[in-house]
């Protein structure tokens, strides 16, 4: 059970308390420095040879906030492994974090058949837990204090004395391991979950694949019970309509209005907006259930979800004549974008033209199939939005948990 901490009201006072609790914990935390409690040291600073086969060679940029990614590491020699591990062995149950560039993404070690780089190793058996330690530099305290190291630097950068020097507070050891595992199961949850969303992601593209026609073909190759007649091919510009949306001047984009100007940010990662006042043509807004296609920058369909805005002009709304269904026309264009995507190497910045879009062939089956597959495929992507946002509500609970937890 944890309960909140109601002791404390001078400021002082507070910083040896968390503001969150497990019941039965009431003693003030011990302030300390890192490496007072736990030895601490960074990998080699040399710059081996690259071997084809040998073993992992580990920087900054294989750590991730899901653990060790070797999924691009490079690799060196028997010789160099055994030179490198004689200033910093990597054993199972340290602590590996970026020091250069991206700095961060502490990792518990579970494997030690790596050397590491330019990479901070806090060796586990000392004073403080790794467990919980692993789970204090995922926290807004120490976020907080490299942020105040960095600060009006170009390169970001946090030096092992630095390291060293981070004034941490620490409780006794069994409040220690209670914190420790506690975050443990939040974080096993958290991975089952991305797992689980991974796979499903993993079987749609599966899905993709098959039911819809490869190559030119008429026929795919798998279908529903029923069905077995050849696909149509036709011009995309023949059944669907690309219309444009308005280009705007910066100063016509406005901090409060009528409209929302939904732009190529809003579907990824931008949660700003601008707005505007102006009344335009009918084919210039975008309605709850309409159709769209972000062509520029990082491209692809959306079927709109929100309320009546104005689209921007690297947005293309897509009418449908009476042969196409909404549903099925959605999916057919996400096979189109992975078919892209595989043919350049997965980079999501590619310039995709009207023209290209309207003499695009695209192999189309009778209404009633298009509706069987459309549905379909709604289900499944409903199924990843729930296990999206279940994600997204334990990793903001994660979150709210680091804040509270720690002081």
């Amino acid at each position: 059970m944890i309960s909140q901490n109601r002791r404390l009201t001078m400021k002082d006072n507070q910083a040896k308390y968390p503001q969150l609790r497990f019941k039965g914990f009431t003693d003030p935390w011990e302030q300390r420095k890192l490496g007072e409690l736990n030895d601490v040291r960074d990998g080699t600073h040399d710059s081996p040879k690259y071997v084809v086969n040998g073993h992992p060679f580990v920087t900054s940029k294989n750590l991730s906030d899901q653990g060790l990614d070797l999924s691009d590491v490079s690799y060196i020699s028997d010789e160099d492994f055994a030179a490198f591990n004689k200033r910093s062995k990597v054993d199972v149950g340290d602590i590996l974090f970026g020091m250069i560039g991206t700095i961060g993404h502490p990792v518990l070690v579970e494997s030690d058949s790596f050397a590491i780089k330019n990479v901070a190793l806090i060796k586990g058996g000392g004073k403080i837990s790794n467990c919980y330690l692993l789970q204090l530099l995922k926290s807004p305290v120490f976020d907080r204090y490299v942020k105040r190291e960095n600060a009006g630097g170009t390169q970001k950068f946090l030096g092992l004395n630095l390291v060293r020097d981070f004034v941490l507070r620490v409780p006794n050891d069994d409040e220690q391991r209670k914190i420790g595992t506690f975050f443990a199961y939040l974080d096993n949850l958290i991975a089952v979950n991305q797992r689980k969303l991974t796979k499903l992601k993993e079987l749609k593209q599966g899905y993709l694949q098959k039911l819809f026609p490869k190559n030119g073909s008429k026929f795919p190759q798998l279908r529903f019970a029923g069905f077995a007649d050849a696909w149509e091919q036709r011009k995309l510009g023949e059944v669907a309509t690309f219309l444009n949306g308005r280009a705007y001047k910066q100063d016509e984009l406005l901090d409060s209005g009528k409209y929302k100007v939904l732009r190529v940010g809003n579907f990824y990662t931008n949660d700003s907006w601008y707005y505007s006042n102006m009344e335009l043509g009918d084919k210039y807004y975008v309605d709850k259930g309409d159709l769209v296609y972000t062509w520029s920058a990082t491209f692809g369909p959306h079927i709109w979800s929100g309320e009546k805005v104005i689209y921007h002009y690297h947005i293309w709304k897509v009418e449908l004549s009476k042969f196409l269904d909404r549903n099925f026309t959605l999916q057919l264009l996400e096979a189109d974008k992975a078919r892209l995507l595989s043919s350049t190497n997965g980079s999501t910045m590619i310039h995709v033209t009207k023209g290209d879009m309207e003499s695009k062939i695209v192999s189309i089956p009778n209404i009633d199939e298009q509706k069987q597959i459309g549905s379909f495929f709604k289900q499944l992507d409903n199924t990843i939005t729930l296990h999206q946002r279940k994600l997204e509500k334990l990793q903001e609970l994660k979150k709210g948990y680091l804040q509270k937890m720690f002081c």
